[in-house]
């Protein structure tokens, strides 16, 4: 027994091990590298982790995917507006929304949101929901790499077609039929606006049956987004 334990645990066995990690490690770094760059082309329509899970737990989902021409112009705007108005300017980061939220935690603070669309994406696409650390350190320099290789209007299709909408919901074009029974190319400005302001929480807001806070949310980015201007020029 006593020789099988030192089998198990020998500096041969250990090297096996941490070459194994090493391994795993680097498939895990290469994974998003290479396809990103497969993503590139329009043609290719990517699926989110969430939705990865949705099939292997045998829920599937519903995703149904829409060019960007085909979505109606003031969703993608009420989405910048709503998520991240900077979007045209920055290059995967906001430094000064994260310039705020280190200040933030190094005072103590409670810290905000500071994730870009690209940001939003990446962890879609590659990575895991939940609040984390090691989660934040691996989004930042992925979301620099993909807004580096990707055309805004692309990142912008991409996300919009791979955001969780709702249990099992994913995309605006599935999203607008589900809540208002119409295609994303017909959305109103209210009805984009609603859908908008339900993503940071899709599993709390119902956009079909929004209750007086989300309303005024609306409103908002409903005001914002009939004048972004300049701050959706990369879209056009």
């Amino acid at each position: 027994m006593a020789a099988a334990r030192r089998g198990i645990f020998s500096r041969g066995s250990l090297r096996r091990w941490v070459r194994l990690g090493a391994l795993v490690a680097a498939v895990m770094v290469a994974l998003p590298v290479v396809l990103t760059i497969l993503y590139v082309p329009p043609v290719v329509r990517p699926i989110s982790t969430l939705m990865i899970k949705d099939l292997i737990t045998l829920q599937g989902y519903d995703r149904q995917w829409v060019p960007l021409d085909d979505i109606a112009p003031v969703m993608a705007h009420s989405v910048i507006m709503s998520e991240d108005g900077q979007f045209c300017f920055h290059k995967g980061i906001d430094l000064g929304e994260l310039r705020g939220v280190i200040n933030d935690a190094l005072e103590g603070e409670a810290t905000r949101g500071a994730s870009t669309i690209p940001m939003q994406t990446v962890k879609n696409l590659y990575l895991w929901n939940g609040r984390s650390f090691l989660r934040k350190v691996v989004e930042l320099p992925l979301a620099i790499y993909f807004d580096a290789l990707m055309p805004k209007r692309r990142i912008m299709e991409i996300y919009l077609n791979i955001a969780e909408w709702g249990p099992n919901i994913y995309g605006v074009e599935a999203a607008s039929q589900h809540y208002f029974g119409k295609p994303a190319s017909q959305l109103s400005r209210r009805q984009a606006a609603l859908l908008a302001v339900t993503l940071p929480n899709p599993a709390a807001r119902n956009p079909a049956k929004p209750g007086p806070g989300l309303k005024r949310l609306a409103s908002v980015i409903e005001r914002r987004a009939a004048k972004a201007g300049a701050y959706v020029q990369c879209l056009d």
